[in-house]
């Protein structure tokens, strides 16, 4: 399997999706808005797009299976799998508001071989494949150079069903507000680790997500020099619902901070 050649055809894929989502959500009403749990929608215009995604990654790929967030495949592959999230940030897209992108991993085995992340309102597509570097629109992307949390500007998504750790986060936010450059909260956490690639965030933070958040940022990221795990260090970011993504500078300073706060339910 050549990833490259796989990875470029995927990437025209997702913007020819991107190009149908943007344009849908010119037409879209209040009535196709449909709650899957407390705080969590879905419109036509997601399934509609991951069933685009599936079909057109069947032609590229026909043996693997899926996990996607939708469910409109569940097909399993023994060797391949896709994960897919067709639309990324579904609030901000009912809103008319950016960010929202659409997120495509291929994995092999357990390893993730290749990642897109297609940004959709800046039409901006970050990519890589197993052994490359990181791109932006084609040209080579790097995480930041950024040394200090106190020197970082740092990302994280706000829960909206599971609050168990609540506490500790809004901690977090009041740690990070006092001893950074400050917070953001984009709404869209695939872009959010895409923005740590480029340099754009120093790092990010979240708890709550599934694989199709994160599994291929998560990769774009370290092709693009960037460390990844989950609250406690370690490599259960993918599956474990928890993910912190920085450059290697922060790395060992933010990943301290975290597991304080968030797992130890330490006050710094």
């Amino acid at each position: 399997m050549d990833l490259e050649i796989l990875c470029l055809q995927v990437r025209e894929l997702a913007k020819e999706t991107g190009a149908y989502i943007q344009e849908e959500q010119k037409k879209l009403s209040a009535g196709e808005i449909e709650a899957k749990g407390l705080h969590n929608y879905v419109t036509y215009v997601d399934t509609s797009a991951e069933k685009r995604l599936v079909n057109g990654l069947k032609i590229l790929l026909p043996e693997a299976g899926y996990i996607a967030e939708e469910g409109t495949s569940s097909t399993k592959g023994s060797r391949y799998n896709w994960i897919i999230d067709p639309l990324d940030g579904t609030t901000n897209f009912i809103h008319g508001l950016p960010p929202y992108a659409i997120s495509i991993a291929l994995a092999e085995k357990e390893e993730i071989i290749l990642g897109i992340i297609y940004e959709i309102t800046f039409q901006e597509c970050f990519y890589a494949w197993r052994g490359s570097k990181a791109y932006l629109n084609g040209k080579e992307i790097k995480v930041s150079n950024t040394k200090k949390v106190a020197h970082s500007l740092i990302a994280t998504g706000f829960p909206y069903s599971n609050f168990k750790q609540l506490e500790s986060f809004m901690y977090s936010v009041e740690y990070f507000m006092k001893n950074s450059h400050g917070l953001r909260r984009l709404g869209s956490a695939a872009t959010d680790m895409a923005y740590v690639a480029c340099g754009r965030f120093d790092a990010f933070y979240e708890y709550g997500l599934n694989a199709w958040d994160v599994a291929a940022a998560a990769l774009i990221v370290e092709q693009a020099g960037g460390r990844v795990c989950d609250f406690r260090g370690e490599n259960d970011y993918i599956f474990g619902k928890e993910v912190i993504t920085t450059n290697r500078n922060l790395f060992d300073e933010f990943k301290d901070v975290i597991y304080n706060i968030m797992v130890s339910g330490k006050k710094l």
